[in-house]
């Protein structure tokens, strides 16, 4: 495995950490259900509808599910992730729902 491959979030890492929904859920929505918009996925178990933090990451996920080849969308490995979310939540930039993964 590649530094590159090992420094990516793993199909079973929360990507939306406000509802628990994993990259591998997402992944396979687009893949069965094939939205015509990114505001779509939020019927993919709420996904970007808590915080806002993986919206941006959604919108990735989003449009390489729509490019020719499924280029894979580069997303930061788990822990990385979760700690700019703590930061972008400590800054006032969305207020995670009761249950969420808490703020570290």
């Amino acid at each position: 495995m590649s530094t590159r491959q090992a420094a990516l979030m793993d199909l079973d890492d929360e990507l939306c950490l406000c509802f628990h929904v994993t990259k591998r859920k997402v992944v396979n929505y687009l893949r069965i259900e094939r939205p015509r918009s990114a505001s779509q996925l939020s019927d993919c178990h709420g996904a970007g509808t808590g915080c806002g933090w993986c919206r941006n990451y959604l919108m990735k996920l989003f449009e390489a599910s729509r490019s020719e080849g499924s280029q894979e969308a580069d997303l930061p490995a788990a822990a990385d992730y979760a700690q700019q979310r703590a930061e972008y939540v400590r800054r006032g930039g969305g207020t995670p729902p009761a249950g969420a993964t808490p703020i570290e």
